[in-house]
């Protein structure tokens, strides 16, 4: 099988979950699974993919919701030479199926797969769909997606609704022993703030703006995104001994499941993951969306808050960003109360649905 798509954890992560999901399927079935993952150069996939010892190519792509006609220029050529050679590489790989998470990366996979009549499934994390996957809609075999609001988008006779397939580390730790792991005080406010594996500069400074009042009150967890580190330990060390030994940074962060788990409350972008591992982890979280080109993380962070396990809060609105956190973290009942709502929206059985499809479509 060959999986396609990334660009962002929100894309690879639940990539992996049904590569793994698949391979316990198989290997209880007594058949092997030859797997390729298909990327972009440069991106975090082409780190997190093959440290799960997944065999990882890259194929050029590029996002044509640009607003340069230079840019948009460049990536059509991109978007011919990724398919150029996702067709090479399915030759010479004979997948029985294709499977597509999105993102610009999955494009050219998934129009290759197309052309030489391969199955393809694609999976939508999100509540609306992005321009790619709207277009590999309309190739797909059979779809699927994290909720039934996006079922208005795709093609109700081949797309079924399985949840976000997430990592397996957040079945395996409960807030105790994800607290003993990150060395953090079992009896503590946990804050755990993170701009995302592509980073978030204005969530950061957010945060660097209200780091004494967050200390008071909380251990924080600091996600920062690998080019803000160097900035955040800057910021630390102008803190007092005791604030700096609760003000914990990361530029990227493994153990994420372990991360949510043990945190009272999470900080994040509204990107597709924030649909499916806040509510694994029980997390009760403020959610500030990303706006970008073409497209919005909204109707994600706005689906989170109507369920009531989320408060979203514009880029706009980030200096209200401590009061708002402050204020949850000294309402238990609230706390509770969302954290209540996010784990009633969990699928744990989300991977192995999408593998058990997976495996339908290729015999």
């Amino acid at each position: 099988m060959i999986f396609a798509g990334g660009g962002t954890g929100g894309h690879v992560y639940p990539g992996i979950a049904v590569a793994k999901a698949l391979r316990a399927e198989l290997d209880a079935a007594g058949e092997a699974l030859d797997l390729l993952y298909i990327g972009v150069a440069g991106r975090v996939d082409e780190t997190i993919v093959p440290a799960e010892g997944i065999a990882f190519r890259t194929v050029p792509a590029g996002p044509l919701r640009v607003s340069s006609p230079m840019t948009f220029a460049s990536n059509m050529i991109k978007l011919a030479r990724g398919v150029a050679q996702s067709l090479s590489i399915l030759r010479s790989f004979h997948p029985d199926v294709v499977f597509a998470t999105g993102g610009y990366a999955s494009v050219p996979v998934g129009t290759a797969a197309r052309l030489l009549q391969r199955p393809l499934v694609v999976y939508l994390p999100d509540v609306t769909p992005g321009w790619a996957v709207r277009f590999l809609a309309r190739l797909a075999t059979r779809m699927t997606t994290t909720h039934e609001r996006a079922l208005r988008f795709l093609p109700a006779d081949r797309t079924e609704v399985v949840g976000y397939p997430v990592r397996d580390g957040f079945s395996r730790l409960d807030r105790a022993g994800a607290r003993t792991l990150l060395g953090l005080p079992t009896g503590s406010r946990v804050l755990l703030v993170t701009a995302g594996s592509l980073g978030a500069r204005r969530i950061n400074e957010a945060v660097w703006a209200a780091l004494p009042r967050l200390l008071a009150s909380a251990e924080l967890l600091h996600v920062t995104g690998v080019d803000d580190v160097v900035l955040a330990e800057q910021k630390r060390a102008q803190l007092a001994q005791t604030q700096r030994e609760r003000y914990h940074i990361y530029g990227y962060l493994a153990g994420m499941p372990a991360a949510m788990i043990a945190a009272d409350l999470v900080v994040c972008r509204a990107g597709a993951s924030s649909l499916g591992e806040l509510p694994a982890a029980g997390a009760p979280s403020i959610l500030v969306p990303g706006e970008y080109e073409g497209w919005s993380q909204a109707p994600n962070a706005e689906f989170m808050q109507s369920q009531g396990a989320a408060i979203v809060l514009r880029n706009a609105e980030l200096d209200r960003l401590a009061d708002i956190a402050l204020d949850l973290l000294h309402d238990d009942t609230r706390l509770a109360r969302m954290s209540q709502a996010a784990t009633s929206l969990a699928r744990p059985d989300a991977a192995r649905r999408i593998a058990r499809i997976l495996r339908e479509v290729a015999a």
